[in-house]
């Protein structure tokens, strides 16, 4: 009998020491999936807004002259702001002797990040601006009505640059709950005032619905944004007071990683809204840029997005992501990682065939 029990004691050791291996090579392999798929969804959505960057989109003037402050990004309706916990003022251009924030469809942010592994030093910010074609806001009539007040009506008959696909029947309402304008969105205005074509971006504060057709947008003073100064010289919607014309939604989308938290995460922001995690365990991002220098005649590659050669955003022609990498939590089963290296074309952003041609037979 002890024999017998000695012996189903060591049998039954076996067996739990094989199922006890085994719970944790499904672990194992349950977590490795889990992190693949985490990574390939977040690069595919990173991939796919850094391809749509400037579609849709002209490099525009924000608020500048007597008055202003430089617009940011980065910040939510509540004012926080998340890039390595602050905001991002936009890139500027001298023109005419006025300091101008420019809008362009690509803004660069090297080393803007947070520092997550000693070794990699600061990670990379990337930050894309596109039209926003799901919502059909330039089906409107936009009217001016006050400094900070717009007032947006459905015409009959429609623009004809209203496209309406099915199966849709007609624009949604401003105030739609899925699509609507809400506290955060940005809005491109195209106005004729006086004589003159006016372009402006203004950050929504308030939606209400006046009639059947019509709908008063507030984009008031003091908007996290900063995007809505009334008393700035230009690029506001003062110039454009008594003038109306058409408007549509750009999305300004970030990527960064969040430190704050335990295991860091790469997040995704839209506009003045809050951020989204999309992986967790980002250990570095980092990219670079190819752009046409049109004094050297030549592409060239650049980690800052062209500023120490004085290029401008919209000079870029290809986004390199040098690293988009996660690391898993796995314990005492070796290291295991993922990482991201590819180029995706800036089609969008040169708005001409802005590449050097070999002269050679």
């Amino acid at each position: 009998m002890m024999i017998a029990m000695a012996l189903g004691a060591v049998v039954m050791a076996a067996a739990v020491e094989m199922f006890s291996r085994a719970v944790r090579g499904t672990w194992t392999v349950s977590q490795r999936a889990e992190m693949q798929q985490d990574f390939r969804a977040a690069a595919n959505m990173l991939t796919k807004d850094v391809s749509m960057a400037g579609a849709g989109v002209v490099t525009v003037a924000l608020p500048y002259g007597a008055g202003s402050v430089i617009p940011v990004y980065g910040c939510d309706q509540t004012t926080k702001c998340y890039i390595n916990g602050n905001a991002v003022a936009y890139p500027t251009q001298l023109v005419n002797g006025n300091t101008v924030p420019e809008l362009y469809g690509l803004l660069p942010g090297p080393k803007f990040g947070p520092i997550v592994n000693a070794a990699g030093g600061a990670t990379d910010v990337i930050t894309v601006v596109n039209a926003d074609t799901t919502f059909l806001l330039n089906c409107y009539t936009a009217a001016v009505t006050g400094p900070t007040l717009v007032t947006f009506t459905l015409p009959n008959p429609l623009p004809l640059t209203c496209v309406i696909p099915p199966p849709l029947t007609a624009p949604q309402k401003i105030d739609d709950p899925a699509l609507g304008l809400t506290p955060g969105d940005l809005v491109r205005f195209q106005v004729t005032n006086a004589g003159n074509n006016l372009t402006v971006v203004g950050e929504v504060t308030k939606v209400a619905n006046t009639s059947a057709i019509t709908w008063d947008v507030e984009f008031a003073a003091g908007d996290p944004l900063k995007m809505n100064q009334p008393a700035a010289a230009a690029g506001n919607l003062t110039t454009m007071v008594g003038g109306a014309g058409s408007a549509d939604r750009i999305n300004v989308i970030s990527y960064y990683i969040d430190n704050s938290i335990v295991p860091p995460r790469l997040m995704r922001q839209t506009s003045g809204h809050t951020p989204i995690p999309l992986a967790e365990n980002v250990a570095y991002l980092a990219f670079s840029y190819d752009l046409y220098d049109t004094a050297a005649g030549a592409v060239i590659n650049q980690d800052d997005g062209g500023k120490s050669k004085n290029l401008t955003p919209n000079q870029i022609t290809k986004i390199n992501i040098k690293h988009m990498s996660v690391a898993s939590t796995l314990k005492g089963t070796g290291y295991q990682g993922l990482d991201l290296q590819t180029s995706v074309s800036a089609r969008d952003l040169t708005y001409k065939d802005d590449y050097p041609v070999d002269s050679t037979p």
